[in-house]
């Protein structure tokens, strides 16, 4: 939790936490599998080099590709957590703005020094994104390198109020560090998926030179267990994503002190939303985990649910509605 006045919420946090801890099993358990798989195809080469079969170096070969897997994997972490600012820019065609640029920079920039008075952190950079699209987002690995883009959408349609609402909470997501957490959290989902291409297109399965009935006794452990291994890890990442959403709603409300204004840019911008152009808004879908709001949902049934990365409206609305009944008793 980053030193500012933004609210935390123990009960998010302790869920959060224990969505991070079976990461962390998962990690573990991918981790043992791979290396019992290694310590096998290693008793398999030894087996059948002993006994004059040419297997074309089996187990170093099942290592090599692991490591080198891992080593990608590591390699996209790091780019990710290092240039997730760039990165989204890029992808949003969005250009950084000063207070001076124009009438729309300038109200975003007054927005964002008002609630970076209220929650004493430092001003990130500003950005504006070329598309009405209504939605916002901020990412940067620390408060130094963070950014906060809002389109000329959102920055059209929503009052003063409400936008104020928005972009407290996607500063929340800067002070609470969430590009550094997503980015630990999505290492293994990496790794896995990684693993299951290698299964597809390496000489890690089946390569040539190797004994084809070693590479079936491989194939299928290890496949099954990349396969589970990534789909666990996607639906969990997906979990802690809808927390960290909940838990920005919450601290962004709590700091403006007016959650009805959240909860009414949340009404506009999801109906707003549904008169885009499908085709512009798959155009932005790769920034969902970003967004204020997703560009295209899943689905509203509970299997899309499960694969979204962001509660429901309702689930927001819900918490919001809690929220302004807790202040007016205060």
């Amino acid at each position: 939790m980053a030193r500012t006045r933004y609210a935390s919420d123990p009960g998010l946090i302790a869920r959060m936490g224990a969505t991070m801890f079976l990461l962390g099993l998962v990690f573990v358990g991918f981790g043992v599998g791979l290396s019992l798989l290694i310590l096998y195809g290693g008793h398999l080469y030894s087996s059948y080099h002993n006994g004059g079969v040419s297997s074309g170096g089996g187990a170093v070969s099942d290592s090599a590709i692991i490591v080198l897997a891992v080593v990608i994997g590591v390699g996209s972490a790091l780019a990710s957590y290092w240039w997730s600012d760039k990165i989204a820019l890029r992808t949003s065609r969005a250009r950084l703005v000063g207070p001076n640029d124009s009438q729309q920079a300038a109200k975003l920039h007054g927005i964002i020094d008002r609630i970076c008075a209220m929650a004493d952190m430092p001003k990130p950079r500003v950005a504006i994104a070329p598309t009405q699209m209504p939605n916002a987002f901020a990412t940067g690995r620390n408060s130094k390198t963070a950014v906060v883009c809002a389109t000329e959408g959102i920055l059209q349609r929503l009052d003063n109020d409400e936008l104020e609402g928005v972009l407290a909470h996607e500063m929340s997501h800067v002070a609470h560090k969430d590009v550094a957490v997503m980015t630990i959290a999505s290492f293994l989902g990496i790794i896995a998926a990684l693993m299951v291409r290698f299964a597809f297109y390496s000489e890690l399965f089946g390569g040539r030179g190797r004994n084809n009935n070693q590479a079936a006794l491989l194939i299928i452990p290890i496949m099954l267990l990349s396969i589970v291994t990534y789909v666990v890890s996607f639906l969990l990442i997906r979990l802690l994503s809808r927390y960290r959403e909940l838990a920005a709603d919450r601290s962004g409300a709590l700091l403006t002190g007016q959650p009805s204004k959240l909860a009414s840019a949340l009404v506009k911008v999801t109906g707003d939303m549904a008169r885009i152009p499908t085709k512009d808004l798959r155009q932005q879908e790769a920034l969902n985990t970003f967004y204020f709001t997703p560009a295209l949902r899943p689905g509203d049934n509970h299997l899309g649910a499960i694969f979204s990365t962001h509660p429901s409206l309702e689930k927001r609305l819900a918490q919001l509605e809690k929220i302004q009944r807790q202040l007016g008793r205060q």
